[in-house]
């Protein structure tokens, strides 16, 4: 190889690199895909993430971005080393970033890369993520034009009212995926106190489901979205009326799409948003209270077997309390918690700042906990069903 060769090469790959960090900015994850090969991997040890395919990275990358505040990637030129249509380099990292849920932090890391040329150019085989410094300290500063963060006299995510739930189409408690997120930039941020992040350990979550079976709730213990997305498509049988509450788990997992697009179910939620408010209000009303399905989340499962639900308007929990002719809740490991009186506080402190952002974000002004409903028993065995993950899931 001629020296002008290798020279372009270093250009070219260089340039690669800075395409990374300007898509990841820029939270353009589809351009951020196309930068790796058709089987690249995008791999972070030490927050658990193991990314193979483009599909993979594009969805990985959603759910990671899905969590942020504000993030702030800072790149700095490593080594590369090219042989032949192949090579291997070193980028050196500085990021700031901020959570949804507050935290916060920096760190350095390097990213430890082999590359290949291909008839699109040079692409990704491989990107490993190292931790190399990482402080938790709370972030001072913000976002410019943005609100400060709100912290621990807040309130519920997607709850409703402003958010999704008792908004336009008045239904279902929303929610936010963490699928797959260690943190904004994927290193482990020490727990806190009353932690609403983490996943609950196994030993808790069988004693919840052997709780909510004793409340008669049929309830089913699996390993994450995935497998509840399969599950949800065995349980509700063609041709059913169902209506989604809004939810980022559902939509993230592919169960909402399941259930909205394509004719193997009645989807009721593209139904009453179509309709007109203003004329059709009783009709709403009543799709949305008595449907055959409702498919939705929590804001929190206690281990006493309860589920605790939270709305501004409300129009969404008579069809969770007893309107739907049957019920299916996805949850969370994130979402389980000891008692009521710490769902409560789940409610106020964890998910309401949450959807407050969303809410100011999108409408211009915040959510709120208008009104709660607490489920502390199935009176028709076998009409709920909770899905409860292993995994973190939402908010």
């Amino acid at each position: 190889m001629n020296d002008f060769q290798e020279i372009a090469d270093r250009v070219r790959i260089e340039a690669l690199r800075g395409e990374f960090t300007d898509a990841a900015m820029m939270r353009d994850r589809d351009r951020l895909a196309a930068l790796f090969t058709l089987d690249g991997a995008l791999r972070m040890p030490d927050g658990a993430i193991e990314l193979i395919g483009r599909d993979e990275i594009r969805t990985g990358g959603e759910r990671l971005q899905s969590q942020w505040d504000f993030f702030v990637q800072n790149s700095h030129p490593g080594t590369i080393r090219i042989d032949g249509d192949a090579a291997t380099g070193r980028t050196y990292m500085h990021e700031v970033a901020r959570l949804l849920d507050g935290r916060s932090g920096l760190n350095y890391a390097v990213y430890h890369d082999t590359y290949r040329r291909t008839p699109e150019g040079w692409r990704f085989t491989e990107r490993v993520y190292e931790i190399r410094y990482a402080d938790s300290t709370p972030l001072a500063g913000s976002a410019p034009g943005r609100d400060a963060r709100a912290d621990d006299s807040g309130g519920a995510g997607r709850v409703g009212g402003a958010g999704r739930v008792g908004g336009a189409a008045g239904a279902g408690t929303a929610d936010a995926s963490a699928t797959g997120a260690a943190g904004a930039f994927a290193a482990p941020v020490p727990a806190r106190a009353d932690d609403f992040t983490a996943p609950a350990s196994a030993e808790r979550l069988e004693r919840a489901v052997t709780a909510l079976r004793a409340n008669g709730f049929a309830a089913e213990l699996l390993d994450d979205a995935a497998a509840a997305r399969a599950r949800v498509k065995e349980l509700i049988p063609a041709g059913a009326g169902v209506f989604t509450g809004a939810s980022e788990t559902l939509r993230l997992s592919g169960i909402e799409a399941d259930i909205e697009t394509g004719d193997r179910y009645r989807a009721l939620r593209s139904r009453v948003l179509a309709m007109d408010r203003a004329t059709e209000s009783d009709r709403i009303r009543r799709l949305v209270a008595t449907p055959d399905v409702l498919l939705a989340s929590v804001a929190a499962v206690t281990e006493t077997g309860s589920l605790v639900i939270a709305s501004a308007s409300g129009s969404q929990l008579p069809a969770s309390a007893g309107g739907a002719a049957r019920a299916i809740w996805v949850v969370g490991a994130q979402k389980l918690v000891p008692d009521l009186d710490t769902a409560l506080r789940r409610v106020e402190r964890h998910a309401l700042p949450l959807e407050t952002v969303r809410a100011q974000a999108v409408y211009g002004r915040p959510s709120a906990v208008n009104r709660l409903l607490v489920l502390n028993a199935e009176p028709q065995p076998g009409r709920g069903t909770v899905l409860l993950l292993r995994e973190a899931v939402g908010f």
